[in-house]
């Protein structure tokens, strides 16, 4: 019997000794990253990202308990989480922060693929946000549990393997703790919790395309704008809570009159996109995955049903400074919002039911950046052109290449222009088609600016490009000074002014608690 309680005790020691090496061996792994990506690593291999032909489904996931169960994590807890998982798989996860809360809590970034440290040339980009509304945090669980399945599923699910092999997934679990601190489990409606620490809706800060936006900028906001303004990200959900919908954009409508603004809180017209094929796609996607949302049943007598579980934003409520019209129209990034539970702040023991429900739509919905077309814009000796801009005949909103001269577009099957040019170099139209089976690869090579014959005369704009007509010093092909991306023609700003007095102050109040009701 003593001899049993010495080994016992041996043992004990030896695996406390190993818990304490692995706690070291976790905090001293889980290092800052450079979002961005890291070195150029080699020529492309565009077709690895096919998606294999009668690739089975993802596996039903159940978690570890002793990673990760289904209850609500505090800031604290979901920091160990995320630094615990990044030393646990060092070859699947980078773990970054974009920047911090107004009360000093990290913005924390999962990286999940088989290159967590470094950009994988020719391959797509793609991110999820969640809790940006701070007692909206069942997407917050949602993608934790995500990132546990990504992980503990790459070596043995087929579809998953395949997915982080040729895909970017960065994953913020969390964009406003300060308000998820402040928030209560079990509160379904209202407006506590949802702000950040200085009562601004993250949701409403962003610039907008339609309207002036002179809220003052939050730092949550403007890490998120600074992080995707160095990746070009293809493909974006962000997640929230109060409905059962997938809404894609715009958000807003170029509405002048401030009276209207008032009752098209609750008769709007739907504000569509020059992709709105694509993005009523991409919610479809999502909805008809999803256990429930595809179904459109209300969430109660009183509020809306969606047909086919999607909606247009404007058309459901219409508001100003949202991400999802900000990642479209100023980065071309294809972001929806993604509405997943009814009540705000469900209790802990639904998570698990929200999960079930949820994991497949999380999954497809990534795969869709592989969609479309996909390829490079070269230089006359074969070196990629940074910054080259790209835009779809008829769809005036733009997007353009990585420092690698990378390029995507999710587009539906059909016949497609597209339009480059860069600075320096001649524009350029191809036409190319989309099938439904795979991407279309489709390389791009720009010639060098050629002079024109002829003496004297001023630039003029040939198709959107600067085209000198004389032999000035500008008397060379070149493109006119323009914005960052292409971005539709610009409707009539209708931002409230001084001398809407009363109206702005009602619509301003009815669009938030339609929204503190909604999401």
């Amino acid at each position: 019997m003593i001899l049993r309680k010495s080994i016992a005790g041996q043992l004990l020691q030896l695996f406390a000794l190993i818990i304490i090496h692995a706690s070291c061996h976790t905090l001293a792994s889980a290092k800052t990253v450079n979002p961005g990506g890291g070195e150029l690593q080699q020529q492309p291999q565009l077709e690895q990202q096919q998606p294999i032909q009668g690739l089975p489904e993802p596996r039903a996931y159940m978690p570890d308990s002793q990673n990760l169960d289904f209850v609500y994590h505090d800031h604290e807890e979901l920091t160990r989480f995320l630094r615990a998982t990044s030393a646990r798989y060092p070859n699947l996860t980078a773990l970054y922060s974009i920047g911090k809360s107004i009360q000093g809590r990290d913005l924390w970034v999962m990286v999940v693929s088989s290159s967590p440290y470094e950009h994988m040339i020719g391959k797509p980009d793609v991110k999820y946000v969640g809790n940006i509304h701070g007692n909206e945090p069942v997407g917050r669980e949602m993608l934790l549990h995500l990132i546990q399945y990504f992980v503990t599923s790459y070596s043995s699910d087929q579809y998953v393997k395949w997915l982080l092999d040729n895909t970017r997934i960065h994953i913020l679990p969390t964009m406003n703790p300060d308000g998820y601190a402040v928030s209560k489990e079990g509160t379904c409606d209202g407006g506590q919790g949802r702000y950040n620490a200085r009562g601004f809706d993250l949701n409403r800060n962003f610039p907008d395309y339609f309207k002036q936006n002179n809220k003052r900028g939050q730092p949550e906001t403007d890490a998120v704008k600074d992080w995707i303004s160095k990746i070009q990200f293809v493909l974006s959900g962000s997640l929230h809570g109060g409905a059962l919908v997938a809404s894609y954009p715009y958000d807003n409508t170029p509405n002048s009159s401030p009276l209207g603004a008032v009752f098209q809180t609750y008769s709007a017209a739907p504000s569509l996109t020059p992709d709105d094929d694509v993005l009523k796609h991409l919610s479809l996607v999502y909805a008809r995955n999803h256990a429930k949302m595809s179904r459109g049943v209300a969430c109660k007598s009183a509020t809306p049903a969606f047909e086919n579980g999607i909606t247009n934003g404007a058309a459901w409520y219409p508001l100003t400074g949202g991400m999802q019209d900000y990642n479209y129209v100023w980065y071309g990034c294809m972001e929806i919002t993604l509405e997943i539970s009814c009540c705000k702040f469900p209790p802990a023991y639904e998570l698990k039911k929200y999960w079930e429900d949820n994991q497949l739509s999380l999954i497809k919905f990534l795969a869709e950046a592989h969609r479309g077309v996909q390829g490079f814009v070269f230089d006359p000796a074969g070196m990629p052109i940074e910054r080259a801009s790209i835009k779809i005949k008829g769809r005036d909103v733009g997007f353009q290449t990585t420092k690698y001269g990378e390029f995507w577009r999710i587009l539906l099957p059909g016949y497609y222009k597209a339009e480059v040019f860069a600075e320096g170099f001649a524009p350029r139209e191809v036409e190319f088609v989309i099938v439904e089976q795979h991407p279309t690869l489709l390389n791009v090579t720009l010639q060098s600016s050629k002079r024109i014959e002829g003496i004297g005369g001023p630039m003029v704009s040939v198709g959107g490009v600067g085209v000198g007509v004389g032999g000035s010093p500008g008397g060379i092909y070149r493109p006119m000074q323009a914005a960052q991306h292409y971005r539709p023609q610009m409707p009539p700003y209708a931002a409230a002014t001084s001398n809407d007095g009363i109206f702005s102050t009602i619509s301003n109040g009815l669009n938030s608690l339609y929204s503190n009701i909604f999401g």
